[in-house]
């Protein structure tokens, strides 16, 4: 099982989660973040320290959220490794909570 980034982090990308991943299954685009589930040990401690609860097992992912799950393969296997916090986005306080923000998503630094 793995756990999974889902639409809620799109252009808030907070990275409070990254700090605690054992085993750095975190990976970075422009305005997202993605956990690699070959990576990724099924630990639990990242879904706690999301600030916009926008991490979920693999199995509880919300239905209307489902893409994300091969999402976070795709985009995983050509984003960058993200090790260590940074500064969130400087809108996300305005895009927290809201929903359908697929379009928004950001695949490379020009989108």
């Amino acid at each position: 099982m793995t756990f999974v980034v889902t639409d809620n982090c799109i252009l808030c990308k907070y990275t409070d989660c990254v700090a605690v991943c054992p085993v750095d299954a975190f990976y970075e685009g422009p305005n997202f973040l993605v956990i690699n589930p070959d990576d990724c040990i099924d630990c639990d401690l990242c879904p706690v320290e999301c600030p916009v609860d926008a991490i979920f097992q693999e199995d509880a992912v919300p239905e209307d959220q489902k893409e994300f799950i091969e999402l976070n393969a795709e985009l995983s296997k050509n984003w960058p490794r993200i090790t260590e916090v940074k500064p969130a986005l400087a809108q996300a306080e305005k895009w927290d909570g809201v929903t359908d923000k697929i379009q928004y998503l950001a695949t490379q630094a020009d989108d």
